[in-house]
């Protein structure tokens, strides 16, 4: 990845991250989710998926399906800055005027199904990666999970379905920020060893720290090197990145702040972005 690249990820996850704290007043949302799964989001869309404004109905573009649907203002955002939706509707969440609110929408453009009810799509990218085998053609189709919702078991019926069909095309990327509402998802339900188990289905697995998008990049550009299996890529993450005050806090999960508290997380997550920024730079030159 090129410097200039990795400085232009890295700008636009800012801004993703300025429309999360945004939509976090007056009503609220799922804030520390949607923060952890920002850089994904960024990544996948400005790297890695063939969707534009200009091919949302071409049935060649790639698909993502946004399971942990409580998620959605990492993809308002993401759209927004992608030129899809329109930057000023955001300031209609959660109003009566408009479909933008705590989950997705297909009325919004850019979003491909209806989702909130966690363990729902990976069945339905499963079906679509089956068509697009069927039909011989080239779309990618990714969906994102939430660690959390691994507990449902449709999540891992879908895992068995999508490998006996050998869906190489289809990749569940799993946003591991250890948490499961309010509860660390070790404490509820324990996961790991995730890799293992999804090994043990038969998917091709790998593991990266989800905020660096150089590990982004040589996770998704190899995933044609392993042909014949459901990809899964386990990104860890934090809860709240970005904000260091409400970072893998528990009682993040779900916040209406006052306009004030939007002010001064602006201005925290406008000096945690200056004071990374030049580290991670560094790591390319």
């Amino acid at each position: 990845m090129t410097e200039e690249k990795l400085e232009n990820l890295t700008s636009i996850a800012l801004r993703v991250r300025e429309h999360i704290i945004g939509m976090s007043t007056d009503g609220g949302c799922f804030v520390g989710a949607s923060l952890s799964a920002t850089d994904l989001m960024v990544y996948l869309y400005n790297d890695f998926l063939n969707i534009s404004k200009e091919n949302l109905k071409d049935p060649n573009r790639d698909y993502l399906f946004l399971s942990k649907g409580h998620d959605v203002p990492a993809l308002y955002g993401t759209l927004v800055e992608m030129g899809i939706l329109e930057a000023e509707r955001l300031q209609n969440h959660l109003s009566a005027n408009d479909n933008i609110y705590w989950h997705p929408n297909t009325k919004i453009p850019g979003i491909e199904f209806h989702s909130g009810s966690l363990g729902h799509l990976p069945a339905v990218s499963l079906g679509v990666a089956l068509d697009c085998k069927i039909r011989g053609t080239e779309n990618r189709i990714v969906c994102i999970l939430g660690d959390g919702e691994l507990n449902e078991g449709s999540c891992w019926e879908a895992v068995l379905v999508a490998n006996a069909y050998k869906l190489d095309n289809l990749v569940f990327v799993i946003d591991r920020n250890h948490f499961q509402a309010n509860v660390a998802t070790e404490d509820l339900i324990p996961l790991e060893p995730l890799a293992d188990k999804f090994k043990a289905f038969g998917a091709d697995v790998v593991r990266i720290d989800g905020h660096n998008f150089l590990d982004l990049e040589e996770a998704f550009t190899s995933l044609d090197e392993r042909k014949g299996k459901l990809h899964v890529v386990i990104a860890d993450t934090v809860r709240g990145k970005g904000l260091p005050s409400i970072e893998a806090r528990a009682d993040r999960w779900f916040c209406n702040f006052s306009e004030n508290e939007v002010s001064q997380l602006m201005e925290e997550l406008h000096g945690f972005h200056s004071a990374n920024i030049e580290s991670e730079v560094l790591v390319v030159r």
